[in-house]
């Protein structure tokens, strides 16, 4: 493939997508903060660039995902940022989730200098990352979307090209507030099953393939069961998240009465020092009010 790749942000979930792009035959050139983070990809295969602005110089199609709006603006428009080695006609893609009125100002700005620009957040946890089954929402321009779409199809699964800029990071918001409602429900369902003194690994077999299954009780019930809190997104990042969102519902006049209360959970979770744990720990919230805890398996 003659499409060169830039890859700018190795987290949680970076790591995944950019080790998929090489195996799917992408010229790559990475860069991360802390460089050791790409050590594995550059053994397999990667080139190391020296700063965003080296990466985007040697790449057609420049790759973004790191952690919050302050992160992308200075990746990208920074004294080192991606803006000052861009050349004309390149595309940079933002697979973060920020702030989608600072998207609309990144894209303006990118603009100006004949770059264009797509919001491509992404939905699925590290497993989706490492797995190539993300859950790609996009905003920009149709023709942009289309040149972008074989490499999402090396990262992804669901692609959809939801509207203009912008639009990508508003659609991963919508998804953001069912992400957390359907924790909040999964958790909740839990301590009652505790409460009622019912066989979880049992409860879990018979509601998990009907009506009341999800994403979240297929994937993060066991791990409430097992009390294993490695994070497929942190608590951190889903705070983050749900402040983007509730900034926006203010903007918009929408009340979400749900999603606030969640949010203010996780900030007792967050006071705790549990921030790095992942986001299925909503479950110790509960479990503090209660005064019991979900008894792992094999207690």
């Amino acid at each position: 493939m003659s499409t060169k790749i830039g890859f700018i942000g190795l987290g949680i979930m970076g790591r995944g997508m950019a080790a998929n792009l090489l195996k799917a035959g992408f010229p790559l050139t990475i860069w991360n903060r802390t460089a050791s983070r790409g050590d594995d990809l550059v053994a397999a295969g990667a080139r190391r660039g020296a700063s965003p602005a080296d990466v985007a110089a040697q790449s057609d199609i420049i790759l973004v995902c790191v952690s919050d709006t302050p992160d992308v603006e200075a990746v990208i428009l920074g004294e080192e940022g991606v803006i000052h080695g861009a050349r004309p006609g390149s595309l940079v893609v933002d697979h973060s989730t920020i702030s989608p009125q600072a998207t609309k100002l990144l894209a303006a700005k990118l603009a100006e200098r004949g770059v264009a620009m797509l919001d491509a957040p992404v939905s699925g946890g590290s497993e989706g990352a490492a797995k190539g089954t993300l859950s790609i929402m996009v905003g920009g321009a149709a023709a942009d979307f289309a040149r972008a779409l074989p490499v999402f199809q090396a990262m992804g699964k669901a692609i959809t090209h939801v509207g203009p800029s912008g639009a990508g990071q508003t659609v991963k918001l919508v998804n953001q507030v069912l992400v957390v409602g359907n924790c909040l429900a999964m958790c909740e369902a839990l301590m009652f099953a505790q409460a009622g003194g019912v066989d979880l690994e049992k409860t879990f077999a018979a509601i998990s393939q009907g009506a009341a299954g999800s994403w979240m009780f297929t994937n993060r019930a066991p791990q409430i069961m097992r009390r294993d809190w490695r994070p497929g997104f942190t608590v951190d990042l889903q705070q983050k998240d749900l402040r983007l969102v509730l900034d926006a519902a203010d903007d918009f006049g929408v009340p979400l009465p749900g999603t606030s209360l969640i949010f203010q959970l996780y900030r007792t979770l967050q006071a705790q020092g549990l921030g790095s744990e992942g986001n299925h720990a909503l479950v110790k919230a509960l479990e503090h009010l209660a005064g019991f805890e979900i008894a792992g398996l094999g207690d």
